[in-house]
């Protein structure tokens, strides 16, 4: 009777080093910005967005991009938010305004607005959940619209004459870089 060894073979075990291995690697594949950003809805400020990252983009895997971008966003959001308070601070005399703003910072804040699902998609980063990104930051576009829009307050839009549309926009533009690197993460 033959007698068989259960313990792995040197073969056995060099293969499994190698499919973790390029499991690990798929998941921290290197784009260039530049192809990244070509898909970008304002394609310069992505470029300089991710060109800002420190220690540089040559060679920096979507994960560091991703998590890059994903901080980019919060900081983002966060000066929205000082800058609608500071506009609900200074409305008093335009109740609509101030009702607008208020609706505003609902969409943005850290309890059920944009910020929290920026928390959420930095969450799914680190679970690896690369669908579940592309869910959220599309939640986060959806919370920017209804704070633009005003159609939470189901009047007709605010005519914001203040800064808060364009720094909406730039939190809208970070989220689709954020977009952009979530399709080539799920590609992988």
């Amino acid at each position: 009777m033959a007698y068989f060894s259960i313990r792995p073979s040197l073969i056995s075990y060099l293969v499994l080093v190698f499919l973790l291995f390029a499991a690990t690697s798929s998941a921290s594949k290197v784009v260039d910005v530049n192809v990244i950003c070509n898909q970008a809805q304002d394609p310069s400020l992505c470029s300089s967005i991710l060109n800002s990252k420190p220690g540089g983009t040559k060679g920096a895997d979507l994960i560091s991009l991703a998590q890059y971008t994903i901080d980019v966003a919060r900081v983002k959001a966060n000066d929205t938010i000082n800058l609608i308070n500071m506009l609900i601070a200074n409305s008093d005399s335009d109740s609509k305004g101030k009702n607008h703003y208020k609706a505003c910072l609902t969409n943005f804040n850290k309890d059920e607005g944009a910020l929290k699902d920026i928390d959420y998609v930095q969450e799914l980063l680190k679970n690896e959940d690369y669908f579940g990104i592309s869910a959220a930051a599309r939640a986060i576009n959806i919370d920017i619209d209804d704070c633009i829009t005003g159609y939470d307050t189901k009047d007709t839009p605010y005519d914001d004459k203040s800064k808060l549309p364009q720094h909406a926009d730039i939190v809208e533009k970070v989220v689709d870089i954020i977009l952009i690197i979530s399709t080539y993460l799920i590609q992988n």
